[in-house]
């Protein structure tokens, strides 16, 4: 009796086990990335995300609340275009500008206080982690002095990612 239910226990194991999607890893052993891909409709959820995501990091270490700037959004967006045409996830556009230059070409006038930005297959969720685990775009994250920011990605069909987000204030 006692060796029919181990043979019955690890039959059912293992069909449980068939029954699970395994991942596919990589040579580094961790699992390779899924194609995350971005509908039209799906813009303002990601958007709105990631800001509720922004402010809910900034209120755990007592920053004040952001919200969306258009302008910003707009430098963001360019620059996240032209990282992919460019082929590298850097800090200056194809024609020399600097996040400060792009942003005061849409009109910013505020104080600029930084840029964030990743090339990546990963989600908004994944993205904004790995920018709250490297020291310098955690501080401009949540520095204190901010109330603005910009949001955009461009996606490419291969499915790679470039997420660019601009760190602003307003009086």
């Amino acid at each position: 009796m006692f060796r029919l239910s181990s043979i019955l226990l690890s039959a059912s194991l293992l069909l449980a086990a068939c029954a699970a999607p395994q991942p596919t890893m990589g040579p580094d052993g961790k699992p390779l990335p899924k194609l995350y891909k971005i509908g039209a409709g799906d813009v303002s959820k990601i958007q709105f995300r990631m800001l509720d995501s922004v402010n809910s990091l900034r209120q755990a270490v007592g920053a004040g609340s952001v919200e969306f700037d258009s302008q910003l959004n707009a430098a963001a967006a360019t620059h996240a275009r032209d990282m992919s045409l460019q082929n590298r996830p850097w800090h200056f556009g194809s024609d020399g500008s600097s996040p400060i230059d792009r942003a005061t070409r849409v009109g910013f006038s505020g104080l600029y206080i930084g840029e964030a930005l990743s090339e990546t297959y990963e989600t908004e969720g994944e993205t904004l982690a790995a920018w709250m685990d490297d020291p310098v775009t955690r501080r401009i994250i949540v520095d204190s002095r901010a109330n603005r920011i910009g949001f955009a990605w461009f996606q490419e069909t291969n499915g790679k990612i470039w997420w660019v987000m601009e760190v602003g204030a307003v009086n």
